[in-house]
């Protein structure tokens, strides 16, 4: 029984019972974490290393990198993914506890409201994730940055640190705010598509 279920499970997340929910596992899982997993550690897998202040020391440098970066980008970008799966897959882990087959969910109403909430709470999920994207990382990362490191010696005052390969990173911000722009497109079609499929299971039963 444990096999059929992690077996429902898995079809289930694969294979959503929407055309536009199993367009978005597709870009979602291959175009969005090979983008982040690939060119996202090569263009800021050695930001820290790179990353120097006037004047070049260590402390300073490191002390000025976590106040550019309360939390790296990878390690943010990461979490809103997995995030974001979690609506999905705790509805389709409750068809699979239940073994709701994938065309029954749109033919009943319950498991149908149920899956809408699952999508409207990915939207609610990904905005916040945009909301906080733009508060930490804004949108465009700039050559120099200002660091107040006084709290580390008051001799340093504010001082300049140079950003590395900072237009890469700026064109790589607009491609993870593209991403997350296009998630939520894809799932506010997910609900019309929903709807406009209900409508016609109604039709064809009056």
């Amino acid at each position: 029984m444990s096999l059929n279920y992690i077996r429902n499970f898995y079809e289930g997340c694969l294979r959503p019972p929407t055309v536009i929910g199993q367009f978005h596992t597709l870009f979602f899982g291959s175009v969005r974490m090979f983008f982040l997993g690939v060119l996202g550690f090569a263009v800021y897998g050695n930001e820290a290393l790179h990353f120097s202040c006037d004047p070049d020391r260590r402390e300073l440098n490191l002390f000025c990198y976590n106040q550019f970066r309360p939390i790296t980008p990878q390690v943010f970008w990461a979490l809103q993914l997995v995030t974001v799966l979690v609506p999905g897959a705790v509805f389709h882990l409750y068809a699979a506890c239940k073994n709701i087959v994938q065309e029954e969910i749109l033919e009943r109403p319950v498991y149908t409201v149920f899956y809408i909430i699952s999508v409207l709470l990915r939207i609610i999920l990904e905005v916040i994730a945009f909301w906080l994207q733009s508060h930490l990382f804004g949108f465009e990362v700039h050559p120099l940055f200002m660091c107040d490191a006084t709290p580390l010696e008051r001799t340093f005052n504010v001082t300049k640190c140079m950003v590395p390969e900072h237009f890469e990173k700026t064109i790589f911000l607009s491609a993870m705010y593209t991403f997350t722009v296009i998630t939520i497109l894809l799932c506010v079609a997910e609900i019309f598509e929903i709807l406009c499929r209900r409508l016609g299971y109604l039709n064809n039963q009056c």
